[in-house]
C-alpha cells in the first residue's frame, strides 16, 4: 500500500530522464529507443555521450550532400 506513491515517483522521474534523452535521439536522426541506454547501470550515460560525439549523425549534412 505504501509502496506505490514511491514507485509513482520513480516513474515520473524516469519519463522526465526519458522523453528528453529520446527527443534528442530523434533530432539526431537515431531511433529514439537507444534513449533506453540511460537506465543502464554504470556505464549508460557514457555510451550516450560516446555515440552522440563519434558517430556520423544521419539528419547532418556533409560537404558532398551540399
Amino acid at each position: 500500500m505504501f509502496i506505490f506513491p514511491e514507485f509513482g515517483r520513480l516513474v515520473i522521474i524516469g519519463l522526465m530522464i526519458l522523453v528528453p534523452v529520446c527527443m534528442i535521439y530523434k533530432k539526431v536522426g537515431f531511433h529514439p529507443a537507444w534513449g533506453l541506454l540511460v537506465f543502464l547501470p554504470g556505464f549508460g550515460l557514457l555510451l550516450i555521450f560516446l555515440q552522440l560525439a563519434f558517430l556520423p549523425w544521419p539528419n547532418s549534412k556533409t560537404k558532398e550532400q551540399k
